[in-house]
């Protein structure tokens, strides 16, 4: 496939209507397309951020996958995706864009890097040159970041590590067919980058770069700096089985330097009420006229309290899910046969709740309430981050204060299971970062399984009982394939990657998996 976009534009023509920006801002991203180099910076970065979103939480990657390997949808219509009937096209889209998004944001660093331009990139409002490249590290990271999670070995570019092996986005000339770096160099690469980048905007703390054209944090770059330290502990947690050592060097001076302390801190890409740029579910069910996506039993009864570790109602399930027309909060079973799919019709079930369904919706990024259970975790399943998780988490979907400590409060004691299981109804959304957490972990422990029982339906004629029964593979999806063009543009080092992490299946575990 080709890796390199010259045009940079493309989503910043699309997210010219976000809400969050003044139409001064966009101003200045309505250019001729034809003359890349005379797009000003914080223009590049709003289309970036938008790129970044909107491909991990798209209609097909996140609610026809991600959303569902984690079980917190569960589909009524078509069933195939919740039975790891995975499109190909699904992988090659998200691959193609988020790519997209990284030659974006290496089009910012690069402005801010040559001679020629730099003194233009750093005018105005945008912020020096050092900011908007820390800035721009920090989104890079979180991209490849999610783009490894998916894959596995990828092509990788690094700004502070010119090791051979990092050859994507190159250009001068394009190179169409970059080396794949494993894993292992990958992880260890971004935890460094994020240092670095976190370095700089803690010397900068007090100073503003991007402004209004940064949705995620309006261009504050404290938050920025606890955003880079906040993803490094989280980058180390997911290591911290392969690399013991690394992992604690780098999660106990994130948390030094400063992590997220409170909501406050939150990263979150809060899109607009009117179109075209509302939130990608509200897109495929309001805009689409399409049900085609309810909440699972499976979540639905470990809020009611009836599954797992946890015994009373959590007061989070009336906001993630609707009541059917009964006024019952009802999951459609996970993975039924096609056959069975539609019995349940919309009003029997519960779909997504009003605050998750609606287009203004804020996409979280990463959160407070899972960097207080990645402490947890460091800290040998400690109980006050634990609790303090769940009540940021609670206060974060709109719950009162006091009602969210009292409910934190009444919870069992910290351990493996209640911190991950807790960390699992906090992500809810975050289809990725949940699907990635049950590869490390393997919570929560009631998750569905190859041939639980996941529905009996009793009628005139007797029972039916339904199992859970995948097309591909033994269980939730440990990644997905390879985009196709790979095979045939970038075959040779396809093979390379095959060679190093296994074969192109759903199946093979991924470096910090295995």
């Amino acid at each position: 496939m080709k890796i390199i976009i010259k045009n940079i534009l493309s989503a910043a023509v699309l997210a010219v209507t976000l809400g969050a920006c003044s139409d001064s801002e966009f101003e200045k991203i309505n250019t001729d397309p034809n003359r890349p180099a005379n797009v000003p910076t914080p223009s590049i970065i709003l289309a970036a951020q938008k790129q970044l979103v909107d491909n991990i939480r798209n209609e097909n990657f996140s609610l026809r996958g991600t959303q569902l390997f984690a079980q917190y949808y569960s589909q009524n219509i078509y069933t195939d995706q919740s039975r790891y009937d995975i499109p190909r096209s699904y992988a090659d889209t998200y691959w193609a864009d988020a790519y997209k998004a990284l030659n974006n944001l290496n089009k910012v660093i690069q402005l801010n890097t040559d001679e020629d331009t730099k003194a233009i990139a750093s005018a105005g409002t945008a912020g020096t040159n050092a900011n908007q490249i820390a800035i721009s590290r920090v989104l890079k990271a979180f991209t490849f970041h999610s783009l490894t999670d998916v894959f596995g070995d990828i092509p990788y570019q690094s700004y502070g590590n010119g090791d051979p092996d990092f050859e994507a986005l190159q250009q001068n000339p394009d190179n169409y067919t970059p080396k794949y770096a494993s894993q292992q160099k990958i992880y260890e690469d971004l935890l460094n980058e994020l240092q670095q980048a976190a370095d700089t905007l803690w010397k900068y703390k007090n100073l503003n770069t991007f402004g209004a054209s940064d949705i995620i944090y309006k261009g504050d770059n404290e938050l920025w700096a606890r955003f880079a330290n906040s993803l490094r502990l989280r980058l180390a947690t997911r290591v911290r089985a392969r690399e013991p050592e690394l992992a604690a060097q780098h999660i106990e001076a994130a948390i030094a330097q400063g992590v997220f302390t409170s909501n406050a801190h939150n990263a979150i890409f809060r899109y607009a009420a009117s179109a075209p740029n509302e939130a990608p579910l509200y897109r495929a069910t309001v805009t689409a006229n399409r049900k085609d996506f309810a909440i699972s039993h499976v979540l639905v009864n470990a809020l009611k309290g009836e599954l797992g570790p946890f015994d009373s109602r959590d007061p989070r399930l009336a906001v993630y899910a609707l009541p059917n027309q009964n006024g019952q909060y009802i999951g459609q079973p996970y993975g039924l046969p096609l056959e069975a799919a539609g019995i349940n019709g919309p009003t029997d079930i519960s779909l997504p709740g009003a605050v998750i369904n609606a287009a203004d919706f804020g996409e979280t990024l990463l959160e407070y309430a899972e960097v207080a259970f990645l402490i947890a975790e460091y800290n040998n399943w400690s109980d006050a981050e634990y609790r303090s998780g769940v009540q940021a988490s609670l206060e974060k979907w709109g719950i009162a204060a006091a009602a969210a400590k009292a409910y934190a409060g009444s919870l069992p004691p910290a351990n493996r299971e209640t911190v991950l299981t807790q960390k699992y109804f906090a992500l809810f959304t975050q289809g990725l970062e949940a699907w990635s957490e049950i590869r490390r972990t393997g919570y929560p422990a009631f998750l569905v399984k190859p041939n639980d029982i996941v529905w009996q339906r009793t009628t005139s004629n007797g029972t039916t009982i339904y199992r859970f029964d995948p097309i591909f593979g033994d269980g939730i999806p440990q990644r997905l394939f390879y985009p196709a063009k790979e095979q045939s543009v970038n075959r040779s080092n396809y093979q390379d990657a095959l060679a190093n992490q296994g074969d192109d299946i759903i199946t093979t575990r991924i470096w910090w998996n295995k």
